[in-house]
């Protein structure tokens, strides 16, 4: 069974899922997984030990802080799709990487010229426990703000939490493709 509770954070209502002992996701209830975002009384779990754990990390994100990652997670993916996730776990807090650097270091890993960093932000946009698996720290060549599941005004407030200096980001204009 997945089990749901809220967290209600400075910059929006986020939910947390679980199966019973790990976090399985974490996302703004704005985000394109929305649909998540129902949940059934039978499946709302509040109590559970991970999601006191989790709350209290995010507490102390949302505080400024930047806290060790000590929640059990159980992530389902490809494989490509979790070595990215591992990847995006390295990223200091407070620096940001490109989604074409992320692709030159598992191409490197695997031995190959090139990998695609368009297949990276695939992998990146289906990260299923944002924030804490922090894909918002990652970037568009020359500094492209690009997409982030819970919205692009979600990645600059993070960004900005973690003392980013914004001025070096392009932020695109409201209806524009990016």
């Amino acid at each position: 069974m997945e089990y749901k509770c809220f967290y209600e954070s400075a910059i929006g209502k986020i939910i947390l899922t679980s199966d019973g002992e790990n976090l399985t996701g974490l996302w703004f209830t704005t985000s394109r997984f929305s649909e998540l975002c129902e949940i059934e009384k039978e499946q709302f779990h509040e109590e559970l030990p991970v999601f006191h754990r989790t709350c209290r990390w995010l507490d102390a994100y949302f505080k400024g802080q930047n806290p060790k990652i000590d929640i059990p997670m159980r992530l389902s993916g490809s494989a490509f799709c979790l070595r990215v996730w591992e990847i995006l776990k390295t990223i200091p807090y407070g620096q940001t990487i490109t989604y074409g650097d992320i692709a030159k270091q598992i191409a490197a890993e695997q031995g190959k010229a090139k990998m695609s960093a368009q297949a990276v932000g695939y992998a990146v946009g289906h990260n299923p426990i944002s924030i804490i698996i922090p894909c918002h720290r990652v970037v568009g060549a020359k500094g492209n703000l690009t997409g982030y599941g819970g919205g692009l005004d979600k990645k600059i407030q993070l960004l900005t939490l973690e003392n980013v200096a914004m001025d070096a980001f392009y932020r695109p204009k409201k209806g524009t493709a990016l």
